[in-house]
C-alpha cells in the first residue's frame, strides 16, 4: 500500500539529500498502471522494477518487482511512447520522512517539477505541514499523475 502526498516544485530544496538518479520509465498500461523503469543511481550502480499500480490518489495499492535488465530491454520496445526521464532527489525531511523530488523530461515544454512524501498512515499524511519549499499541493488534482503525462505528454492544472 502507497501512501503518499504531491507537491509541485520550483527548484530542489536546501536540505540535507540522501540520494540521486537520472530515471527513465515507460507505460505498458495505464489501467491498470503497469510501469518499468531503470534507475542510474548515484553510487554508479543501475536498478530496474516493474510496477504495478491500483486506482487512488493518496492511498493505493502498490507492487514493486526488481527485474533484470533483460527483462527491462525485452519489455522496453514494447512500450507506445518514448521514456520520460526524471532527474531524481531524495532528501531529509527529519522525522523518518524523505522527500522525493524530480524534474520530469528537463527543460521540455512540457517538463515540471514535482515533490513526493510517503507516510506509514493515512493520519501522518494528514497531520503533515509542508516545509516552505513545497509549492501547490497536487496530490487530489484530478489528471496530476506520471501516468496522465505518459498518456497526454503533458499535464494541465487549473
Amino acid at each position: 500500500m502507497e501512501i503518499e502526498r504531491k507537491f509541485l516544485i520550483d527548484r530542489f530544496p536546501d536540505l540535507p539529500e540522501l540520494m540521486s538518479a537520472k530515471v527513465w520509465q515507460g507505460y505498458l498500461s495505464t489501467a491498470p498502471v503497469v510501469r518499468i523503469r531503470r534507475a542510474e543511481l548515484s553510487d554508479g550502480s543501475e536498478r530496474f522494477e516493474m510496477t504495478v499500480k491500483g486506482k487512488g490518489t493518496l492511498v493505493r495499492a502498490e507492487v514493486n518487482i526488481d527485474i533484470t535488465a533483460e527483462q527491462y530491454y525485452e519489455m522496453e520496445p514494447l512500450l507506445t511512447r518514448e521514456l520520460i526521464f526524471k532527474d531524481y532527489h531524495v532528501y531529509d525531511l527529519g522525522n523518518g520522512l524523505r522527500l522525493e523530488c524530480s524534474i520530469v523530461d528537463g527543460d521540455t515544454d512540457h517538463g515540471f517539477s514535482y515533490a513526493e512524501v510517503e507516510f506509514d498512515s493515512v493520519e501522518a499524511a494528514h497531520a503533515f505541514v509542508p516545509p516552505a519549499c513545497l509549492g501547490r499541493e497536487v496530490t487530489e488534482v484530478p489528471g496530476f499523475s506520471m501516468n496522465s503525462y505518459w498518456r497526454n505528454g503533458r499535464i494541465v492544472l487549473d
